[in-house]
């Protein structure tokens, strides 16, 4: 059997706080969270909390589930298409000693499914716990911090094989709690993306967790990435296996006939050629059980790097490439990679933000921005924020370079929005106007004053000379040796 790697996730008991009456899950291993017989005080809500014991796993199917509080010990609680989960206070998974193997707290979230966490997530807090997100899931934490692994005895794993981890813009300047001195502690990226705030805190603690081991890729196999550019004021954190394969691992990739490419491992023996089979399908399990390989392999143990396949649109695919190396072993499986075939959204650049003066009272630039789309797109310029009202012109505000003709100082924010028709993306730049070319040059972080530029103008000349004569020879040092400060 080949299988897809699982995981889970739970959370959260009393950290801290008012007491919350508690309602406990007591369903059947498979039952839905909507159904009032499977809970002892009836369904949770914004004023109790939710508790799970024992491993019987509860189906999130609703949208609008509400909870106080949630504790996950037992479960997992599978967060399916659609269900949306909002936890209101404290999540944490892991939290009593006894929070071990089968009561470890555990949370799976699949395909359309939401967990919105209002504040900090333990994961693996004194004991164990398990978040899995899985392709098309999300998990939103909104105030405070993500925790894996905390105090002595905890256990955190998180691993994403797909969708996306978000600490969001309430979150702290530091929003991985990563700390060493506890038990074990990981964060597995296997696809999906996790994005937070772009802080020298949160850079220091991703190269900490990369360094020591604590954030990792495909089980330590693979390459973190982590990109600050993806999105303003946002990191993206993503692994890469060392297949690098094309499309990327839960990424979105065009319709109709395309190409998977991947790059080949090295032999055991250098120089000898590494052969591959290579697995295409939209049947995930047909993968996972592997019982007729045959029907789903492209590639048929050759020394090659991609291979065209077709997609239909609006549909998930699968696939994997498995390799001969000449090891014992042969073939060493591969992990099951994925993307979804549609149209994929215009990529828009507005360009780098601007940094300019007046002249005779106005400024007229250019605005060049970079758009890439495989199908035809429109444009469209709008002033997001300026100083005053009108006091920017955007020439022709449907063409993707034009102009701009600013008359005031201040900042000005500008977006360039792109859509094919279909799917539409935006990015903003902003302008910075100033009076002169020297205020300009000042609002640089990187600006070093003249030696001799006495009175800040950019310049050394005359009135400098005129300045350092008027005070030639006059002494401002102290005279007293004891002065006395009130």
């Amino acid at each position: 059997m080949r299988t897809r790697f699982l995981l889970c996730v739970s959370i959260v008991f009393l950290f801290a706080g008012t007491l919350a009456a508690q309602t406990t899950y007591i369903g059947p291993d498979g039952g839905k969270w909507s159904d009032t017989a499977n809970w002892t005080n009836g369904l949770p809500s914004a004023s109790n909390k939710a508790y799970f014991v024992g491993p019987s796993a509860c189906i999130l199917d609703i949208q609008g589930a509400e909870t106080w509080q949630l504790d996950g010990a037992g479960g997992p609680l599978q967060i399916v298409d659609g269900g949306t989960l909002t936890v209101l206070d404290w999540c944490i998974l892991g939290y009593q000693a006894e929070d071990i193997g089968e009561n470890a707290g555990r949370i799976e979230v699949y395909n359309g499914g939401v967990l919105n966490c209002m504040k900090r997530l333990y994961v693996g807090y004194m004991a164990e716990g398990f978040l899995t997100v899985y392709e098309g899931g999300t998990v939103n934490i909104q105030e405070q911090l993500l925790a894996v692994g905390r105090e002595p005895g905890g256990n955190g794993v998180v691993t994403l094989e797909g969708g996306s981890l978000n600490l969001l813009e309430g979150t702290s300047p530091d929003s991985l709690g990563i700390h060493l001195e506890t038990a074990e502690h990981s964060i597995d990226f296997r696809g999906g993306v996790m994005t937070l705030r772009d802080t020298t805190a949160n850079q220091d603690s991703l190269n900490r967790g990369v360094t020591n081991g604590i954030i990792k890729a495909y089980g330590g196999v693979g390459e973190i990435i982590i990109d600050p550019n993806e999105t303003p004021g946002r990191i993206a954190v993503r692994g890469l296996h060392p297949l690098k394969p094309v499309p990327a691992d839960d990424s979105t990739a065009s319709a109709g006939q395309l190409e998977l490419s991947w790059v080949l491992p090295d032999p055991c023996v250098p120089g000898q050629a590494v052969a591959v089979d290579v697995y295409f399908t939209d049947d995930l399990q047909a993968l996972q059980q592997f019982l007729d390989p045959a029907s789903i392999r492209v590639v048929n143990r050759q020394s090659v790097t991609s291979v065209l396949v077709q997609a239909q649109p609006k549909r998930r695919y699968y696939w994997a490439v498995d390799s001969y190396i000449g090891s014992a072993n042969d073939p060493v499986y591969g992990p099951i990679f994925s993307f979804v075939a549609d149209n994929v959204p215009p990529k828009v650049y507005a360009g780098p933000d601007i940094v300019t003066w007046l002249q005779d009272g106005s400024k007229t630039g250019n605005l060049d921005a970079t758009i890439t789309d495989d199908d035809a797109y429109t444009v469209q310029w709008t002033v997001v924020s300026e100083p005053n009202v009108g006091t920017a012109v955007i020439e022709t505000a449907t063409a993707e370079d034009t102009n701009v003709t600013l008359s005031a100082v201040g900042e000005y924010v500008l977006q360039l929005e792109a859509s094919d028709g279909e799917y539409s993306s935006s990015d903003t730049l902003t302008i910075n106007v100033y009076q002169d070319s020297c205020e300009a040059a000042r609002s640089l972080a990187d600006y070093v004053p003249l030696v001799g530029d006495l009175n800040g103008d950019c310049k050394v000349n005359d009135d400098d000379l005129a300045l350092l004569q008027e005070n030639w020879l006059m002494d401002n040092s102290l005279t007293d040796d004891w002065l006395l400060i009130n």
